[in-house]
């Protein structure tokens, strides 16, 4: 669309607002290229009312006046407060600028015009090819409703096996001898997702273990056997600077199991201290009647 520029740069498209569905110019802006005050404009209107019918011309009402105010980027011409104008502008159509041209009898009212005619014009041309093209995309979607739904569903299908095979590759994953790092990083992060209690079942625990629980904030018990690697002076040292942990000597279990907020447990297959050094798995239990019963023989014994 070619921009039609007065010589003080305004572009006139950019002074084109749609208003009830109708595309109209400002009294104000129509006077700033008229070269007249806008009194003036709207004085023309008054004196010649069976020119200017509201199809032509009209007042904007308060609600249209926020509106306008929104698209406008300077709202000072249209703004009613310090030094402002006391009323509500005006706008015109197409019709009502060609017949305000008419009114005003002056030769700069009359080239002015004709370029906001023009103006009009491209504008219409604009949004009509506009129109043709939404027109256009819309008839080719309604063609291929079918194969878009399909296609739809295949996306919908491979997200959903992605998100499967990502929850699966989560909660039950296999390390191997020498993947001392991964299985070390995989631990620290079913750790951190227990948001208020961890409870770690480890007959074979040891000081290691400490070193990654001092950086919790949350209730940390751990269940180990007497007499293990984890010595009391181990236990009363940390106590000493951290007040997270509770320790309880048990010797009923054999596995790893590590209990997020009562809620999640991991199964385990090696101990904390033997991690990488010898092929393992963790797993996520999901059958919840295992959890209950393993969290239930757990609180009997805390």
């Amino acid at each position: 669309m070619n921009n039609i520029i007065l010589k003080d740069e305004v572009i006139i498209e950019d002074l084109i607002y749609e208003i009830r569905g109708k595309q109209v110019m400002l009294d104000s802006d129509l006077a700033k290229m008229y070269h007249v005050e806008t009194k003036r404009i709207n004085e023309a209107v008054r004196n010649n009312p069976e020119k200017f019918p509201e199809r032509f011309s009209w007042i904007l009402t308060n609600e249209e006046v926020i509106i306008l105010r929104s698209k406008i980027s300077t709202s000072s011409m249209i703004n009613n407060k310090h030094g402002g104008r006391r009323y509500n502008p005006r706008v015109f159509t197409e019709q009502g600028v060609a017949m305000l041209a008419t009114v005003l009898k002056s030769k700069i009212a009359v080239v002015v015009s004709i370029r906001i005619m023009d103006a009009f014009v491209a504008m219409r041309k604009y949004i009509s090819n506009d129109l043709i093209e939404q027109k256009i995309i819309n008839s080719i979607v309604l063609e291929n409703q079918g194969k878009i739904k399909e296609i739809r569903n295949d996306i919908k299908l491979l997200q959903e096996s992605f998100n499967k095979f990502e929850e699966k590759r989560k909660i039950n994953e296999i390390y191997f001898n020498g993947q001392i790092f991964d299985a070390y990083s995989k631990i620290c992060e079913i750790f951190n997702i227990a948001n208020n209690k961890l409870i770690i079942i480890d007959a074979y625990a040891d000081n290691s273990l400490l070193d990654i629980v001092k950086r919790l904030t949350i209730e940390v018990i751990i269940i180990t056997r007497r007499d293990n690697l984890l010595t009391k002076q181990d236990i009363f040292k940390y106590s000493k600077q951290y007040n997270n942990l509770k320790v309880i000597y048990n010797n009923t279990f054999h596995d790893r199991y590590f209990i997020l907020d009562d809620k999640e447990v991991y199964h385990c297959g090696t101990s904390i201290n033997r991690i990488g050094h010898k092929t393992f798995s963790i797993n996520l239990i999901s059958d919840n009647d295992v959890v209950k019963l393993l969290i239930d023989k757990v609180y009997r014994i805390l």
